[in-house]
Formats: C-alpha cells, sequence, structure tokens
C-alpha cells in the first residue's frame, strides 16, 4: 500500500467519508483539506445513471464557467480569410490553416489546449485525427468547436469555457475552478455546471438520475455531495 503524506492523512481526517455533504459545506471544506502547496485544481465528478453505449446517453458537450476555472488556455484556430482574421482579433495563440496542419503532422507540434476549426477546413484536419484524437483535441461539433463563430468561441475560451463528456462508466470530470478561489465563486461554478447536467438529462434516462457527486483537488481526499442539493 502507498504510503500517505502526514498532510493528506491530517486533511483526510477532517472529511466524514459516510457524510453527503450540503453543496456550500462541501466547498468551504475542499479549500480547508487542500495540502497542496501549489494552487491545486478543484474538480468535480459525477457519477450518473446512464447507460454510455446507449448513442442518446452520452452527453458531450461545453459550459462557460462564470468564473472561469483558473488557468488561461491555449488556442490553435485551423481557418481561411475572414475567419482567421476574426480569430486573430479574439486573440486566438495560434492561427492558419494547411500549414499548421502539416506543422503538426511533421513535427508532432502540439503546444496549445483547444483547437477551434471551420467546417470547410474539417477534410484538411481529419488527415491528423489520429493525432489529434488521442489527446482529446479534434474540433467536434457537439463542444462548439466546428464553428463559422470563431471569434465568440475562442472568446467563450478564453473566458473559461469547459469542455465535458461521459466516460464508459457514465462519469463526467470536469474542473470547476482553484482552491484559491472565493468559496462563493467556485459554488457559483459548482451550481452552474449542475443546472448544466440536469437539464440536459435523456428522456430514456430511467431512476435516479444523479448517483454520486464528488469534489477533490490535485493529489487530494474527495468528499461526497449530497445530489438533494441541486434542484433536480
Amino acid at each position: 500500500m502507498k504510503k500517505r503524506s502526514r498532510s493528506y492523512e491530517a486533511a483526510l481526517a477532517k472529511i466524514d467519508k459516510d457524510k453527503l455533504y450540503p453543496k456550500e459545506e462541501a466547498v468551504s471544506l475542499i479549500k480547508e483539506v487542500n495540502s497542496c502547496q501549489f494552487d491545486a485544481s478543484v474538480e468535480l465528478a459525477i457519477r450518473l445513471n446512464l447507460d454510455p453505449k446507449k448513442a442518446d446517453q452520452q452527453l458531450r458537450g461545453a459550459v462557460v464557467l462564470p468564473h472561469g476555472i483558473g488557468k488561461l488556455k491555449k488556442v490553435l484556430v485551423i481557418a481561411k480569410g475572414a475567419q482567421a482574421k476574426a480569430a486573430k482579433e479574439a486573440s486566438a495563440d495560434f492561427v492558419g490553416d494547411v500549414d499548421l496542419i502539416t506543422k503538426i503532422e511533421k513535427e508532432n507540434w502540439l503546444p496549445f489546449d483547444v483547437v477551434i476549426a471551420t467546417p470547410e477546413m474539417m477534410p484538411e484536419l481529419s488527415t491528423i485525427g489520429k493525432i489529434l484524437g488521442p489527446k482529446g483535441l479534434m474540433p467536434n461539433p457537439k463542444t462548439g468547436t466546428i464553428t463559422m463563430d470563431v471569434k465568440k468561441t475562442v472568446e467563450d475560451v478564453k473566458k473559461g469555457r469547459v469542455e465535458y463528456r461521459t466516460d464508459n462508466f457514465g462519469i463526467i470530470h470536469v474542473i470547476i475552478g482553484k482552491c484559491s478561489f472565493d468559496s462563493d465563486k467556485l459554488l457559483v461554478n459548482l451550481n452552474d455546471f449542475m443546472n448544466t447536467i440536469i437539464k440536459i438529462k435523456p428522456s430514456s434516462a430511467k431512476g435516479t438520475y444523479l448517483k454520486s457527486i464528488t469534489l477533490t483537488t490535485t493529489m487530494g481526499p474527495s468528499i461526497k455531495i449530497n445530489p438533494n442539493s441541486f434542484d433536480k
């Protein structure tokens, strides 16, 4: 068994593992038990009563959190003409078309967190799908990263847009901020994201939709949130 640090054990001692905490208490406690020497991310994990094998129960999308996530993402835009100009005006970090696609393919050049593309560029971009796909970087219409409104999409990413999707177990993992955030800001981000997930509940989903909700920090213990904290 891996030995835990004293700071981790001290943090763990403050948490009742059998308790389902109200969301307000969970947010305050997650800040208190952070033992990292750096500004740790706060991650939300939601286990949903869904069958990911069914196409209509595979949730995927993106949300602009009101207070961002505390990280400025680097954005690559693959576009031409007016859309490329709009991307530059919106402060995209990298803008190009076939030249950057070739650079990625030949040099494995990947200094970005998000790729946005116009529909016309997707045939060319698909040639490097084997590079971008495994890293979760391939643009997708469900997350709004294939778009003709490049300017707004770049601005949304810079503001704190996060992508989400259910994994093979029906769980969604997403970062909702940093430990340095005020509790009120973390709570607003939490509420905003949870409201989104509740609103897009598939009509074919049966039984209790929200099976479990937890908050955790980088290398920190997790805190269970009472699903009844949220309007359903």
